[in-house]
């Protein structure tokens, strides 16, 4: 049995830091649940529980990291600067 906790524990310390990973590329929770699935074929509940998990243990933290993602442009939104700048300037 304590073998069987511990190896829960460990799966459980790998999601953990996994989405610790996600979050130093600014990876919001979907998105951190689909990358888990798609290069770690963690399944998106486990990732969704664990991330929760996490919420509520750093409450502020992810209150100032949802802010700061709301602040960065989107790759899309970059892009459309970009090339509005782009157009006004003369070569």
């Amino acid at each position: 049995m304590g073998d069987h906790n511990s190896s829960q524990a460990s799966y459980i310390h790998l999601v953990h830091h996994l989405i610790e990973e996600c979050i130093v590329f600014n990876m919001g929770k979907e998105e951190c649940m689909d990358a888990l699935f798609k290069h770690a074929n963690i399944k998106p509940i486990v990732t969704s529980t664990v991330w929760k998990e996490l919420e509520k243990e750093n409450k502020e933290f992810f209150e100032a990291y949802e802010r700061r993602r709301e602040e960065i442009p989107t790759e899309k939104e970059t892009a459309r600067r970009i090339r509005d700048l782009l157009s006004r300037t003369t070569i």
